[in-house]
């Protein structure tokens, strides 16, 4: 397994794991963030659930579109969370803001990963 592989299979793992964990306990994570939508973090653990699949075909395809979009799709999530973090539209609570900080860290981390191993794979 190659170091891009690697990475994208600690991304997968992170937001198959991240996915699963919020379909199971929206509820609680309603509770901790403090706002009364809980079918909000259904919805991201379903998009996270098939956003682990995505990077599991690529993982051993290595498709140079397709993991570029992949890294698209962290950093839109890193702006998105800073922006959260920055202007506090949502009245979150304050351990909301810091699992949106933590998470973002964590995925800034992993798009620079594939970023990095991004130019060992052939061009397509």
């Amino acid at each position: 397994m190659n170091s891009l592989q690697k990475v994208l299979t600690a991304n997968a793992v992170f937001s198959g794991l991240s996915g699963l964990t919020l379909v199971f306990t929206y509820g609680v994570f309603a509770r901790l963030f403090s706002v009364s939508n809980s079918k909000i973090f259904l919805i991201i653990g379903i998009l996270l659930m098939l956003f682990s699949t995505l990077i599991l075909f690529q993982i051993k395809k290595q498709n140079r579109k397709g993991i570029l979009f992949i890294i698209l799709q962290d950093v839109l999530w890193v702006i998105g969370s800073l922006l959260i973090l920055f202007f506090k539209p949502f009245g979150i609570s304050a351990i909301g803001h810091s699992i949106i900080g933590i998470v973002a860290l964590i995925v800034l981390l992993l798009a620079f990963g594939q970023t990095k191993f991004l130019g060992n794979i052939e061009r397509v």
